[in-house]
């Protein structure tokens, strides 16, 4: 009964409250992916907490390797050194978990398939790179060291990723991998070694030359849609990857196709700040319902776009965003499996993570709202 009570609230507005502080906001949302942590028999962060089934799922490897950076940069900037503390068992259960090879295993520990895939393991370089430069240890670096290689080995020449496509994805061929370009990028700025940034370019020039006249990339969803639309969340993804190899690689050409995609996605925010959750190849907005998740990703690259290229008109765009989040983000409910958690949809019942409460949603929150607190002190978040 808790997703229809659930759902009847976000139908009737009444899941929507005044934003309180950014610090408590934060707070919350820190303490609820610490109680995913707990919700798993090991140290990785559960995948999303389902309401409607009443249960955590299992641990995430993908997205617990980019959390580990969040909770670092939380418990740096607000000294709690708990955060940190969980960050670093988080990475060590990653090196526990990381396969022969190198690489990352798609989907959750409990699923049937277990294979390594170019997107879990470009994510898990974020984490990788976050606790060894943290904390020096040796055995970060070395298993950051045998993921960033498994990359590159994976990688064809024109530096596209086309073997290792997720199995639980319809999509194989996927302009989104710009975000694991950007975790080679996180490779090389910690370990000094130049290879992984000509590995991050080669993906990004690639994935930029099947782009169209407006800017618009094929190939950029989870799923292969009739018409070739787009969640937010990909998008997003794909900016930031393209954003941040084009920064750490001197490449103005990158950033411009960064800033000019997202203004695209700017031009359909609604008047709450919300972002409908799809766009499709000519830039206009399809659904009635948002993508939560896609909503902090945004936040993020304009605000990292206003700063890198002055246009700060953007910053109003990330402000609303994090303001909508904000408002659908429960402070109050007893439950702890919620509280200070986001939704994957808004309304819950939409057709991302539906009924859901995805830990990456709490992550790209945590980092949108720090990124706006401390515009000027954050530059490495993940």
């Amino acid at each position: 009964m808790q997703h229809i009570k659930q759902l009847i609230k976000d139908k009737l507005g009444a899941s929507s409250q005044p934003a309180q502080a950014i610090e408590q906001h934060l707070k919350a949302a820190a303490d609820w992916l610490l109680q995913a942590q707990r919700g798993t028999p090991d140290d990785g962060v559960a995948h999303s907490y389902d309401i409607r089934a009443g249960k955590w799922n299992a641990s995430y490897p993908e997205t617990t390797g980019y959390i580990i950076p969040t909770l670092y940069d939380y418990a740096r900037h607000y000294q709690a050194p708990q955060y940190a503390q969980a960050a670093y068992r988080m990475t060590r259960w990653e090196c526990d978990i990381q396969m022969a090879d190198g690489g990352v295993r798609a989907g959750t520990m409990d699923a049937e398939i277990v294979a390594p895939t170019i997107f879990n393991t470009g994510q898990a370089l974020f984490g990788w790179a976050s606790a060894y430069t943290e904390t020096g240890e040796e055995g970060f670096r070395v298993a950051l060291t045998r993921a960033a290689d498994w990359l590159l080995a994976a990688q064809d020449e024109d530096g596209a990723w086309r073997r290792f496509a997720s199995p639980f994805t319809t999509s194989k061929l996927n302009s989104y991998n710009t975000r694991s370009a950007f975790g080679l990028v996180r490779t090389a700025q910690a370990l000094g070694d130049e290879r992984y940034l000509q590995g991050a370019v080669a993906n990004v020039d690639w994935t930029l030359g099947r782009a169209k006249e407006n800017d618009w990339l094929p190939d950029n969803c989870l799923a292969q849609n009739p018409d070739q639309s787009a969640l937010t969340h990909t998008l997003a993804y794909s900016i930031r990857g393209i954003l941040e190899v084009g920064l750490a690689a001197g490449r103005d050409d990158h950033i411009e196709r960064a800033l000019r995609m997202a203004r695209r996605v700017a031009a359909g925010q609604r008047r709450d700040g919300a972002l409908p959750a799809y766009y499709t190849p000519d830039w206009r907005t399809r659904s009635n319902w948002s993508c939560v998740t896609g909503n902090s990703q945004m936040a993020i690259n304009w605000l990292r776009l206003a700063r890198i290229t002055g246009e700060t008109g953007l910053i109003e765009h990330a402000r609303r965003a994090n303001r909508f989040n904000m408002s659908i983000q429960d402070l109050c409910t007893d439950d702890l499996n919620v509280r200070g958690a986001l939704k994957g949809s808004h309304p819950v019942n939409g057709g991302y993570m539906t009924y859901r409460y995805p830990n990456w949603a709490t992550k790209f929150f945590m980092d949108g709202l720090m990124l706006e607190q401390l515009y000027d002190k954050i530059d490495n978040i993940g």
